[in-house]
């Protein structure tokens, strides 16, 4: 298991610092919008600026994730950005839910060697 958690946070931390890196500094050829709701959503991200935090928040852990470094608050960083694209292409363009399936198992297999770090949030504590 230790191979494959290795292997899924390298592939992982590439694709979110290979998809970042395109939000922030747009080097692959523009595709044309997506019809519908997935377009108008899409281009008010773009027209705010929303794309640009979006990037950061997927390069900078894609990089701790890369060099190993702070995997744990990388994990952490990229949950809420995957959940994000998760429920995008769920409601939106069904067709990358494949694509979302591939990052949220990459996800959970990096996760699991660093599981200990997230097993303190699932504590009940009473308030005192």
């Amino acid at each position: 298991m230790k191979i494959v958690s290795l292997i899924a946070r390298l592939l992982l931390g590439a694709l979110m610092v290979f998809a970042g890196a395109n939000h922030l500094f747009n080097f692959l050829p523009k595709a044309p919008m997506p019809p519908g709701l997935a377009g108008q959503f899409l281009g008010a991200m773009i027209a705010t600026g929303y794309m640009y935090a979006i990037g950061v928040f997927e390069v900078l852990p894609g990089l701790l994730l890369l060099i190993n470094r702070f995997v744990p608050l990388a994990l952490a960083v990229l949950g809420p950005v995957i959940v994000n694209i998760f429920i995008v292409n769920l409601l939106m363009a069904s067709k990358a839910l494949p694509i979302s399936a591939v990052i949220i198992i990459l996800w959970i297999l990096a996760a699991y060697r660093v599981r200990t770090a997230f097993l303190p949030l699932l504590q009940q504590r009473v308030a005192e």
